[in-house]
């Protein structure tokens, strides 16, 4: 799945003057403490409807209103490791304030270390030039486990993602991904050293891995579930986590069979978790989707893996302005149909750009209630 937004979130708030000085911030304590174990986290990617300074600062007071937790999902600042003096670099400063607007707002952290480009899954972001694409280079094994074991120095968080929908680049690079295993579990033994207590996961798209996407599904049948590309990664993987977005693969939330996500149930006994996912509300291209459709989408994951769930984010509180968005993309030189997959989710939130609640979001709070949520 290609989601703009990921590699705009950084972007957005450096470009609207969040960047801030050459020391680093303190990271201010939490108006609430984490969760109780047990408890499922709800909560989203911070993606404000429109790029503004106010709209960041009015969205992250909104996810406090209906969340616990922020998705700050991070591509690796290649160049800036190894770190030299005391001076951070840019990208690191962002960052930290991506942090300190979550932890003003009382909303815990989960961090996701992204070495791949969010628009195409089978291709690295921003690699320097003379780099080699491939996770058996030096170079992009150093900095992997340097911006990993920074991010766990500086924030300390419960829940560490090492890769984004992983299984889609060992679909494109299955040699490659042979060294991002060995990266991976260099990288677990590393992080499990210096604070055993973080759990540390990759995420699956669920779609793709059970070959419900013809164009590269290789052939195999549809529900035939890719579990290998997951259990690679056994034992080190400390919850089992996916990605869905059912709207690429069903005409409706109706048809999402009753037991889609419950095999997840028998294949493992770890804790589950959904890193990213959501419905859009209005058709959208090829697919099709209305306000109900968002509704039922959030009642079949609650119904069929809520019980198991460690933490669930759902893409969007908010839809996207896509006047604003693009106006910045094209600034930054961000090619046209990369603009239009946005489009793809600009109405997956669960309330409008205007702020008008959708009927989804009513099932969103009261399945954060029945969880223990306020």
């Amino acid at each position: 799945m290609s989601r703009a937004w990921l590699a705009l979130a950084a972007l957005v708030l450096a470009a609207i003057g969040c960047g801030g000085p050459a020391t680093p911030p303190v990271i201010p304590t939490p108006h609430v403490n984490p969760l109780p174990e047990g408890q499922t986290a709800y909560g989203f990617f911070p993606s404000p409807p429109r790029v503004t300074m106010q709209s960041v600062l009015d969205h992250y007071q909104d996810m406090a209103r209906h969340a616990d937790v922020a998705l700050l999902q991070q591509n690796i600042p290649w160049e800036a490791f190894p770190l030299d003096g005391a001076t951070e670099p840019q990208p690191l400063i962002d960052v930290r304030n991506q942090a300190i607007l979550a932890r003003q707002n009382g909303l815990e952290s989960i961090f996701v270390v992204d070495p791949l480009n969010g628009l195409n899954r089978s291709e690295f972001m921003g690699l320097p030039d003379g780099w080699q694409a491939s996770f058996s280079e030096r170079r992009v094994r150093e900095a992997y486990r340097a911006f990993t074991l920074w991010i766990l120095e500086t924030f300390e968080p419960r829940y560490l993602g090492l890769a984004s929908e992983i299984n889609t680049y060992a679909d494109a690079h299955p040699q490659d991904f042979a060294h991002f295993l060995s990266l991976y579990d260099e990288t677990y033994a590393a992080i499990k050293q210096a604070r055993p207590q973080t759990r540390v996961f990759v995420t699956f798209q669920w779609e793709d891995l059970n070959n419900l996407i013809p164009a590269v599904s290789e052939g195999r049948k549809p529900y035939q579930v890719n579990w290998d590309q997951v259990e690679a990664f056994e034992p080190q993987l400390d919850l089992w986590v996916i990605s869905s977005y059912p709207f690429i693969a069903f005409r409706s939330a109706a048809e999402i069979p009753p037991d889609y996500y419950s095999p997840l149930l028998a294949r493992t006994g770890k804790p589950l978790a959904v890193a990213e996912g959501g419905y859009t509300s209005a058709p959208v291209g090829p697919a099709a989707g209305s306000p109900e459709d968002q509704a039922g989408y959030l009642q079949a994951i609650h119904t069929q893996i809520g019980s198991r769930l460690a933490f669930w984010i759902y893409l969007l509180l908010t839809d996207l302005d896509l006047d604003s968005y693009a106006g910045l993309m094209e600034s930054n030189g961000v090619p046209d149909r990369d603009i239009d997959t946005l489009g793809m989710f600009a109405f997956v939130g669960l309330q409008t750009k205007e702020g008008d609640a959708k009927p989804a979001l009513e099932v969103w709070d009261a399945i954060r209630r029945e969880g223990g949520g306020p």
